[in-house]
Parts: C-alpha cells; structure tokens; sequence
C-alpha cells in the first residue's frame, strides 16, 4: 500500500458512510469493444449517478466525516472543474454546509446551472489552477474548510466505492481502466483492486493536453506542466504540489496512457453510435485509452469506468 492514502477499510467504511446519499449504478457490457479488443469489456455507468458523476460519492463521505468530527461546521470550500463542486453542494443540502465553489469560466454551463439549483455559491476563475488558488487562498484566511477534489483520502476512499461495487458485481474483471485528472478515482478503483484482486491490471487515462500525471511520473514528483484545451475539461489542471495521489498511483497504478484530443472526440461519438451513451469528455478519455491500447488486453475482463456526463 502507498503511504498516506486510504486503505480498503477505510473504502467499506466510506461505503456504509455515503448508503443513501449516491446511487449504485450499473455496469453494462459493449459488444462493440470487445470485438475491438478482444477482451470482455464492461463500462461502469457512473454517468447515471444522482449528480451525473462519480464525484457525490467522495463528496459525501468527506461532508459527512467533517460533519462528525465538527459539528458546528457551517462553511466549506472547493475548486472543481465541476462535478465536484456538485457533489458537495448536494452533499452540502444534506448536511446543512454552505458549498463555495471556484470554478473555471469554461466549465459547461449545465454544470453552472446545476450548482445555483443546489445553492452553491459560485465563483469563478480564469483557469481551473487558479481556482485552485484562490480556495485554498479563501480557506486559509479561516472560517471556511478546503475540500479538495482529490488530494483527500476521505474523497479518495468515497471514489474508491465505485471499484467495490464494480468488483463485487463481477468478480471476474482483472483489468480496470479509468479516467484520470486529479486522481482520486484512479487511486480509489487502485486501493479497491489491490486489495480484493490478485492479478489485475489498472490504467490511467488522461488528457494528452493536460498531461499532469505523465510529467509527473518521469520527474519522479508532481511538477507543473502546461495545460491546453481539451475536451476532457473535466480532466484539465495541475494538482497540488504535495497532492496524496501522486504516490498512491505511482505505487500501484501499471501504467498511464496520455490521449490525443482526437482520439478523445472519436471515442465520445463512438459511444453515442455504438453504446447510445452521451458522456462528457473524461469518460471517452478512458474509452480511448482502451482503444489506443487495442489487443494488448485480448481474453481479459476489463471495467471501464465511465466517470460522468455534461448532460
């Protein structure tokens, strides 16, 4: 296990935590990937999670374990591309905490929308890297706590939920490949796979033009790269300099696959043709890594987490 990240029962504790709060989602097979791969590939639909995105299930479990150990807690704050800052802002409702959430300007206006029916207060921010800035910045002049869409193992651990359900649906996958921005996901699904599996494979996907994890990894410590437009939006942006998951996926993650734009575009139309599905750009991220990668996973059993949608 990576040091200073959560462990698997830290994973079932947050799974018991967030019951209620966040939906159990399905997973369904693609015929048309397996016959591209020639692997059994299954896709995590995340997508139809009550906010429309993995992140209420770290959102949650971080709310509710402030809440415990602070009750008068009344405050918190965030950067989020903008699941995130859903997540908490429904979470926030539940818990009677305040969610201020900074939020780049080219975050989808959908997302926008859904942040003022949830009460939110919403700020917004060049980029996604000075969002950032300025919530830690708002925190640390006090009255307000920082969560972190990341670099939180209480978030960590409440994402890792998705990979116990995945696992406990069908034991058989042995392969996991996931979006990967900030990478509490991927950390989660990594803790979760480590601990109940013996042989799997698990792959981050992330944005060629936010190639955070990738520059990361041949420096040996987080650095900060240069990040351009992408799609993926919500995959977009440096992570803290002593973010937590640099280690966990260094430690126990296979591989990190940086995908060109284009194949990102391909992958999201792909879905919409041959699974009917409309996701948002970091879940055809993790598609496209899958295809990219082609055989190199024939006769596995892969999970495909399919992270959200911007609808």
């Amino acid at each position: 296990m990576a040091s200073g990240g959560p462990t698997i029962a830290d994973l079932e504790a947050a799974a018991d935590r967030i019951h209620g709060h966040v939906w159990r989602t399905p997973i369904v097979a693609s015929p048309w990937l397996s016959a591209l791969t020639g692997a059994r590939v299954w896709l995590k639909l995340e997508t139809m999670q009550t906010t429309g995105s993995f992140k209420i299930r770290g959102a949650t479990n971080a709310l509710a374990r402030l809440r415990e150990a602070q009750p008068a807690l009344t405050a918190v704050t965030t950067a989020s591309a903008g699941n995130h800052g859903l997540g908490l802002a429904k979470a926030g409702l539940a818990f009677g905490i305040t969610v201020r959430v900074h939020l780049p300007m080219t975050a989808p206006e959908p997302k926008k929308q859904a942040l003022r029916r949830y009460g939110a207060v919403m700020l917004e921010a060049p980029s996604y890297d000075e969002a950032e800035r300025r919530a830690q910045e708002e925190a640390a002049g006090g009255g307000v706590t920082f969560v972190s869409a990341y670099s939180d193992s209480d978030v960590i651990a409440g994402a890792g939920t998705a990979a116990l359900e995945m696992i406990a649906d069908r034991p058989e996958f042995n392969t996991f490949i996931v979006p990967l921005g900030g990478g509490g996901l991927l950390s989660g699904t990594a803790i979760a796979a480590r601990a109940r599996l013996s042989d799997a494979i698990l792959i981050g996907a992330e944005a060629a033009a936010s190639p955070v994890f990738t520059g990361a990894l041949a420096a040996g410590r987080p650095v900060t790269v240069p990040v351009t437009d992408t799609i993926a939006d919500g995959l977009a942006g440096n992570m803290e300099p002593d973010s937590q998951t640099f280690g966990i996926v260094r430690d126990l993650v296979d591989d990190v696959v940086a995908v060109p734009e284009a194949d990102i575009v391909r992958a999201l139309r792909d879905l919409a043709e041959q699974d009917r599905l409309h996701v948002e750009g970091a879940s055809a991220t993790a598609v496209a890594a899958l295809i990219l990668r082609g055989r190199q996973f024939a006769g596995r059993h892969i999970g495909v987490i399919l992270s959200g949608r911007n609808r």
